[in-house]
C-alpha cells in the first residue's frame, strides 16, 4: 500500500469512527522458523499463504485444515458447475452477459452477502467491484483483515435489468445455491449489505434501520445486517453506524 492509498484508508477508518489499528494476533498467524536467529521467525504469514501451507504442512492437525480446504474449494466449485450458464429464470433473457458467483476463501469466518450484481459485476464476473465495491473492501480493512480473507456473494447471481430489486421467482431459483455455499463455508458470521439482502434472508419486512445493530442466528452463523456500501455513497453520515455493526462482527469473529 503507497503513502497516498494508507493516507486514503486511515482517513475513511477515522469517517468510520476507527481510533486505531489493532495488532491483536488474532487476526495473524505468525510463522515460526526452526532456524534459530531466522529472519521467517519474526515474519507475519496469513493463513491461507503458500508460505503459510509449506510451514503448516508439517504437523498432522494443519494437513486436515489443508484438505478441508481443498474439499471446500472442490465443493464450490461443484456448485458453481451445478449453476452452469443457468436459464432457469427469465434473468437469462434480460440482458445479463454472465453468472457472478462469488469471490473469496472457502475458509471465511466471514461472509457477506448483497443483492444481486450491478452493471460492473456483471462486466467482470466478481461480485462488488465497483465503487460500492471499493468501499466494502475499506470497510473490511477497517477491522484488520482482506477481501481475501472473506468470502462475497450475492442473494442472486444474474444482474437484473437497470438494477432493479430481483423478484420472487429469480430469488427462488437462485437462493437454493447461495445455500449451498454458506453451507461449505460455514463461516462464523454472515453480514447482510442492505436492506433487500436482509430481508430476504430473514423472510421479514423489517426496515434495515430496525434490524441492523442486531444479531441472528441463521444456518449455524451469527448473521449481522447493515447498511448496503452503496447506500453509504449516498448517505456518508451513516458510516457510524455501520463502524458500530462492524466492531459487533469483529467481536463475534474474536469469540
Amino acid at each position: 500500500m503507497d503513502r497516498d492509498q494508507l493516507r486514503e484508508h486511515l482517513a475513511f477508518a477515522a469517517e468510520l469512527g476507527v481510533a486505531g489499528l489493532s495488532r491483536d494476533p488474532v487476526w495473524r498467524v505468525r510463522a515460526e522458523s526452526s532456524d534459530q536467529g531466522s529472519d521467517l521467525g519474526q515474519t507475519w504469514v496469513r493463513p491461507g499463504s503458500d508460505l503459510g501451507q509449506t510451514l503448516n504442512s508439517q504437523n498432522p492437525q494443519s494437513e486436515a485444515t489443508l484438505t478441508v480446504a481443498r474439499n471446500a474449494t472442490e465443493a464450490l466449485a461443484a456448485i458453481r458447475a451445478d449453476i452452469g450458464d443457468c436459464t432457469r429464470c427469465k434473468l437469462h433473457t434480460l440482458g445479463r452477459k454472465q453468472i457472478v458467483f462469488g469471490v473469496g476463501t472457502p475458509e471465511a469466518d466471514l461472509m457477506f452477502v448483497g443483492e444481486a450484481p450491478g452493471a460492473d459485476e456483471d462486466e467482470q464476473g466478481i461480485p462488488f467491484v465497483g465503487r460500492a465495491g471499493q468501499l466494502l473492501t475499506k470497510i473490511i480493512e477497517a477491522i484488520d483483515l482482506r477481501r481475501d480473507d472473506v468470502y462475497i456473494a450475492n442473494i442472486i447471481k444474474c444482474r437484473p435489468p437497470q438494477n432493479r430489486n430481483p423478484e420472487p421467482d429469480e430469488v427462488a431459483s437462485c437462493e437454493p445455491f447461495l445455500f449451498r455455499q454458506i453451507e461449505v463455508i460455514k463461516p462464523k458470521v454472515i453480514v447482510a449489505l442492505g436492506k433487500y439482502a436482509a430481508q430476504t434472508l430473514l423472510r421479514t419486512d423489517e426496515p434495515i434501520s430496525r434490524l441492523r445493530g442486531r444479531v441472528f442466528d441463521y444456518r449455524g452463523a451469527k448473521l449481522i445486517p447493515t447498511f448496503h456500501p452503496a447506500y453509504l455513497l449516498r448517505n456518508p453520515s451513516s458510516k457510524r453506524e455501520v463502524w458500530e455493526d462492524m466492531k459487533l462482527v469483529r467481536s463475534l469473529l474474536h469469540g
